[in-house]
């Protein structure tokens, strides 16, 4: 199926509405919201930092796929044409010198102390829920109503510049049967197959009811973990190296596109 195609299944008006509530100030978590679309993870760093990580999701492609690079300055991408990254995501966070310091809806103010950021657009496991959800996988976020768990694992990243550190994976609980189908990798450029399927201490996480980021979620009888390479590694990255400035969303508050999933369907 090809994009055009894919637009006459879903409604073509929704990821722009979603941009519009987020705009005017609506908080919310954005796995299952404007199903169909293409969402991102975001990183907005001074050009002084945007050839290092470049240079980072280049060595690192599996939780950093690039889906786009903004000019130096600008808040405007083509993966959604009118839309504004410095409001219309849900939620931010605002980084200095490696450290949380705040979480924003609206971006404008911390965005205007540099002119000269570049924000990368990255690839999001959000992107191939739907496919998920429509081959009678349960979502078990989606359901609950919650964030998806979020690890920080024990594998390192390889280093690129002044940026260094390990990788953070997303999880879902899929039933036995249906594993193979849910790690069928079918979306390359969003993160693709799983990276760990099973025991989480051979990922370095001690225990699934406590995620570094978002929710936990229930793993009923039967059900195996399966985990994916994360677009909030490059978050871990900023604590990690102490990255002086940068913007990012908030974990599992993504910003939505107007690309229909399909278009990186391989």
């Amino acid at each position: 199926m090809n994009a055009r195609e894919s637009l006459r299944r879903i409604d073509a008006a929704a990821a722009g509405t979603a941009r519009a509530r987020y705009r005017a100030g609506a908080i919310e978590p954005t796995s299952g919201v404007a199903p169909g679309f293409t969402q991102a993870n975001m990183i907005v760093l001074p050009r002084d930092w945007a050839y290092d990580f470049l240079l980072y999701a280049q060595r690192n492609p599996k939780p950093c796929p690039v889906l786009d690079v903004t000019d130096a300055g600008s808040p405007k991408t083509i993966l959604a044409p009118g839309a504004d990254l410095r409001t219309d995501l849900p939620l931010y966070r605002i980084w200095r010198n490696g450290e949380l310091v705040e979480e924003t809806a609206n971006a404008t103010t911390a965005w205007a102390e540099h002119p000269d950021l570049v924000a990368f657009l990255i690839g999001c496991s959000f992107t191939f829920e739907t496919a998920m959800v429509e081959a009678g996988i349960e979502i078990r976020h989606i359901t609950d109503g919650s964030n998806v768990p979020m690890y920080l694992t024990d594998r390192p990243c390889r280093p690129a510049g002044r940026l260094h550190g390990n990788i953070v994976v997303s999880m879902r609980p899929i039933p036995a049967s249906r594993v193979a189908d849910a790690a069928a990798g079918r979306f390359p450029a969003v993160h693709g197959a799983p990276v760990h399927v099973g025991e989480p201490a051979l990922l370095g996480i001690r225990d699934l009811a406590k995620p570094e980021f978002g929710d936990p979620v229930r793993v009923e009888p039967g059900e195996i973990p399966v985990f994916w390479a994360c677009g909030v590694t490059p978050q871990a990255a900023v604590m990690a190296s102490g990255v002086p400035f940068a913007i990012t969303h908030a974990p599992g508050h993504m910003f939505i596109t107007d690309v229909p999933d399909s278009a990186y369907h391989a």
